[in-house]
């Protein structure tokens, strides 16, 4: 079984609830996910109770027990969280894919996201569908 590392922004609950259907769209192809809003409790009370060292030390040891990172890359700019992340999983030769459902692009010639992120993925994928698909294909 194949374990995947979530990687996403979590500020709101239209993102939360996101991710969490993002996270049972892997859990019913048989992926283990760490989704860290549940898994390290990456929340605004966790935050507030100064716990933030728990936070970022479970989250780094999840991204370096994964077999593979799903980024969400949403927004006008990519979440800088996330945008650590891919770059922290990237330089441990982790297989990184991204999601970016916004339609927003960077300019004309520029790309969907920054040339950093995108060069750190196997790939960018524009649906949740089509996402799945891809790691169902890279798994198999």
């Amino acid at each position: 079984m194949k374990s995947i590392y979530l990687a996403a922004p979590l500020f709101s609950a239209a993102e939360q609830e996101f991710n969490l259907r993002l996270a049972a769209a892997f859990k019913e192809k048989g992926f283990v996910v760490f989704l860290p809003q549940e898994d390290s409790k990456d929340t605004k009370d966790m935050r507030g109770q100064d716990l933030q060292d728990y936070i970022f030390k479970s989250n780094a040891k999840a991204i370096r027990d994964c077999d593979i990172m799903v980024a969400v890359l949403d927004g006008a700019d990519v979440d800088s969280g996330t945008a650590w992340e891919v770059g922290y999983a990237h330089a441990l030769k982790k297989a990184v894919f991204g999601l970016r459902t916004d339609f927003r692009t960077l300019g004309e010639h520029e790309g969907v996201v920054n040339i950093m992120l995108a060069y750190s993925m196997k790939s960018i994928s524009q649906t949740m569908g089509e996402l799945v698909s891809s790691l169902a294909s890279e798994c198999n």
